[in-house]
């Protein structure tokens, strides 16, 4: 069975991640798979844009295949590093392709999943949406342009979403500025084949208008000055401080969230979010992730998160340090130095 079903209808160029079982978690082959298709199509005129979605009820893609990058860190090969390298080199390339690329942010949509979806042209959410970047509780840190998307929305709800690792709704999505258009998934199928016989990349602007509705309410915008305030903090322990003296529920859940993930990965998640504001690209972004990544699965935590979540799923990691209090400054600047096979290059 094809991981990824490759398929030229009419002039739409579909991409459909198919490990329906696996809620379509990415595999360096699929990568592979997703960039080899849009170089065809890059040079294909009869191509006038692309189509990326999931099969299966449950969503896009769940992210990345952490099991596998679990069990080859375990034998010491840390085969993620070039699964990581391969995988940025797409999302920014997805950023940057030349035609219309339409992602239909359908059900699960997270990690991996978003590095594949929110950088497009045309990023389509649903009622069913729950995107997220939930890296923080596997002891990792939000990458495939994470930082670069979250750091960019507006105020602190990047912050928020990055720290808390919370399922964001389509609406939500929309606010945090990591989608565009609201449809409802009873409306897909036909979408997909009017789409099909669009004759012009001039007319899809209004094909989408015609199938879209408003997302409804956003819980993030009636946070939103709360957010702000309390998610400004310069260290994780300052927005701790400052969500649990709100007494409200939203603000505890948050910070009850926080104190599940990993101490380490919750100092080095916020480190990379401000750092992110000023770097100047997506690349520049995507190269202190890798940098962050391989430090990542070399370390205690991932490997005990992944342990807990994924393999043994007792959901009881043993994070080390346990408290943010020991998480020391010089460990949290570790994680950005030179990665071991060098930095990932981006094509000019």
């Amino acid at each position: 069975m094809d991981e990824v079903i490759v398929a030229r209808q009419e002039r739409l160029g579909r991409l459909t991640l198919n490990r329906p079982k696996a809620l379509n978690a990415l595999t360096r082959d699929m990568v592979r798979t997703i960039h080899r298709a849009l170089l065809d199509w890059q040079q294909d005129d009869g191509v006038i844009a692309i189509l990326i979605d999931g099969a299966g009820e449950r969503g896009l893609c769940a992210g990345g295949d952490i099991r596998s990058i679990y069990d080859s860190a375990k034998t010491g090969r840390f085969e993620s590093d070039d699964f990581w390298r391969e995988e940025y080199i797409l999302n920014a390339f997805i950023a940057h392709y030349p035609k219309p690329y339409i992602a239909l942010m359908d059900g699960i949509v997270m990690g991996g999943g978003v590095g594949i979806s929110a950088h497009g042209s045309h990023r389509i959410v649903t009622e069913r949406t729950r995107l997220a970047m939930p890296e923080v509780g596997i002891g990792f840190v939000p990458d495939v342009g994470g930082t670069f998307l979250l750091s960019r929305a507006p105020g602190e709800l990047g912050t928020y979403a990055g720290l808390t690792a919370s399922q964001l709704s389509g609406a939500d999505a929309m606010v945090c500025e990591l989608a565009d258009d609201h449809m409802q998934s009873g409306d897909i199928a036909e979408f997909i084949d009017v789409l099909t016989f669009c004759e012009d990349a001039d007319q899809l602007d209004g094909i989408i208008a015609a199938h879209t509705s408003p997302p409804g309410d956003s819980n993030l915008v009636r946070r939103r000055e709360t957010i702000d305030r309390c998610f400004a903090g310069e260290s994780v322990e300052d927005i701790l401080q400052a969500l649990d003296q709100q007494h409200n529920e939203f603000c505890a859940d948050a910070a009850k969230r926080m104190r599940r993930h990993s101490p380490t990965s919750l100092k080095v998640t916020l480190r990379a979010l401000r750092q992110a504001r000023a770097l100047p690209d997506l690349e520049a972004c995507l190269q202190m992730e890798y940098r962050v990544a391989t430090a990542c699965i070399r370390g205690h935590d991932m490997i005990e998160g992944i342990r807990a979540v994924v393999v043994d799923k007792d959901q009881s990691p043993l994070w080390q340090p346990a408290q943010l209090a020991d998480v020391r400054e010089e460990v949290v600047q570790s994680f950005f130095g030179p990665p071991p096979g060098g930095d990932v290059q981006f094509s000019a």
